[in-house]
């Protein structure tokens, strides 16, 4: 019984080195442990009282599912690494283009207007978006009375004063809503981090996740002229 169960880890190792059903140092190392440690369960037991065979049917199942649930991590790692590996391609190929992105900051050259929108659920009486610069000096783009849905607005550095920088961004509405702000700009381009996540690099943004993009706007005149230069 013993040189079996031996035999088994051996073709266990086997497989584990030939991409079999353990698949990764770390199952391999998991079954040898295990099978060494049945082997001296199975040597050590007390001869007049045997252990029940049902319990080493047990472990065995325990070790299966053990090394299944190793190979669906394995597998679920894969995956991942090939949709991040996707979603970079796919971006990549939308550099250069418009898009919008919600965000809670603008980075200014202090003469391009910057365009953007927010999203009201009810209509405001008053509406304002505060830009605070750095300094803590704050700028306000007055958009009066806005309807509830879609409001676009535009920012100018120029008529606000607003000198070269990075500035925050709020909403003040009469309702007391808080709206989130989208503003747009053009993707300059997407790179991964050091820890593996996708980053991309937007004018008039800055850096911030995929997850941040609201729509896709396509490549305007000057960035397709760009493009073809």
């Amino acid at each position: 019984m013993t040189v079996s169960l031996l035999n088994n880890g051996s073709n266990a190792n086997t497989a584990a080195n030939t991409g079999g059903s353990i698949t990764g140092n770390t199952a391999s190392a998991t079954s040898d442990m295990f099978t060494k440690l049945l082997v001296a369960q199975i040597k050590n037991q007390d001869p007049l009282s045997p252990t029940d065979p049902a319990q080493f049917v047990q472990q065995l199942t325990q070790l299966s599912q053990t090394e299944s649930l190793q190979n669906l991590s394995s597998l679920t790692s894969a995956n991942a690494s090939v949709l991040q590996s996707m979603q970079v391609l796919a971006l990549g190929a939308q550099v250069g283009s418009d898009v919008m992105a919600e965000t809670s900051s603008l980075t200014t050259d202090g003469a391009t207007k910057v365009n953007g929108q927010i999203n009201l659920s009810s209509t405001s009486s008053t509406t304002t978006i505060v830009l605070t610069g750095t300094d803590g000096a704050k700028h306000n783009v007055q958009l009066g009375v806005a309807a509830a849905g879609s409001v676009p607005f535009s920012i100018d550095p120029t008529a606000l004063g607003l000198p070269a920088g990075t500035y925050t961004m709020s909403v003040i509405t009469s309702t007391k809503e808080n709206p989130p702000v989208d503003l747009q700009g053009r993707l300059n381009s997407v790179r991964l981090s050091a820890n593996g996540n996708v980053v991309l690099n937007i004018g008039n943004i800055g850096e911030v996740a995929p997850t941040a993009i609201t729509a896709f706007n396509g490549k305007s005149a000057a960035s397709a002229t760009q493009s073809s230069l």
